[in-house]
């Protein structure tokens, strides 16, 4: 990913720190607490990285069969493959198929950039049917869906938003990611569309990128959180950012968060499954979970244990 990417030299220069929980979010966790056990999902973007071969994947291992070798190393994937095509229920099953062999993993497709990018969320409701059509082929193993819409889309473009979200069905969950500053920069703007957000119970995406501070905006709309993690090739920075998610992640869940879907991203994704075995093994530990942690092939542990 490259968005929100510095160089080396800025990077030192950085803030990492989260900012502080919004009264919006303190009222929505405590709103939802439950009794329910907090559900954790770690996951990647894409399962055809050729980078990961003799890392996690066999060193031999075709495209063909990537997605099989993916499945037994996370439990969740940020599928990007639906951003740029529309795929028929033919080809989703054959996905699906291919995921049942690990029963606790969830697809989260990325709608298609026709509908967000080119036909910016205006005439847009029959390749949106399309798009459903396809992924709910996913059955059991879709999760929630992910709108991206472009760094260009402006708080002007609000009543095309309101819209455009306001006749999605409402069976599957849905998360938004915004780009353009002026979503965050403007109180007016600011509130005006996480409070529609909460209104729709759609999710806000929070994307933890070095360069955009402004998009770690800290709202939870729903008690339910979406989060990319930006990372820089395994830097030290990488590793405290992550302590700092998962003990916000262990405070929102005394407060009433009910699930979590973190989406490890490197600018150099060969490094992505370290950081997921870190962020997996902090979060077993700090809230006592079990999540399968990935499996390297040169070690019987990960990364988390030798650092």
């Amino acid at each position: 990913m490259e968005f929100g990417r510095v160089s080396p030299q800025e990077l030192i220069e950085v803030d990492f720190t989260l900012p502080p929980d919004s009264e919006f979010t303190i009222k929505t966790l405590q709103s939802a607490k439950s009794d329910q056990p907090l559900q954790v999902h770690v996951g990647c973007a894409k399962w055809g990285r050729k980078e990961w071969l003799g890392k996690i994947y066999p060193p031999k291992t075709k495209d063909a069969v990537f997605l099989d070798e993916y499945v037994k190393h996370f439990d969740c994937i940020e599928l990007n493959a639906t951003f740029y095509n529309v795929y028929p229920p033919e080809t989703i099953a054959k996905w699906k198929q291919k995921a049942d062999a690990n029963p606790d993993f969830k697809f989260c497709p990325k709608f298609s950039q026709s509908i967000s990018h080119i036909r910016r969320l205006k005439n847009a409701d029959e390749i949106t049917t399309k798009y459903y059509e396809g992924i709910m082929a996913f059955g059991d193993k879709l999760g929630p869906l992910f709108l991206q819409v472009g760094d260009n889309f402006t708080p002007k473009s609000l009543p095309d938003l309101k819209a455009y979200l306001e006749q999605l069905p409402k069976d599957v969950p849905v998360f938004l990611e915004l780009r353009h500053k002026e979503w965050f920069a403007n109180s007016e703007n600011r509130t005006a569309i996480f409070n529609l957000l909460h209104e729709l119970q759609i999710g806000a995406v929070i994307t933890d990128a070095s360069g955009r501070r402004d998009v770690v905006h800290m709202e939870l709309p729903t008690p339910h959180a979406f989060i990319r993690f930006v990372g820089n090739s395994l830097h030290p920075t990488d590793y405290a950012r992550c302590d700092e998610w998962v003990e916000r992640i262990k405070q929102w869940r005394q407060m009433g968060l009910q699930s979590v879907w973190f989406f490890m991203h490197q600018h150099d994704e060969r490094y992505s499954p370290e950081l997921a075995d870190y962020v997996v093994e902090k979060f077993n530990k700090e809230l006592g979970l079990n999540l399968t942690r990935p499996h390297f092939l040169d070690r019987d542990k990960g990364l988390f244990d030798t650092i």
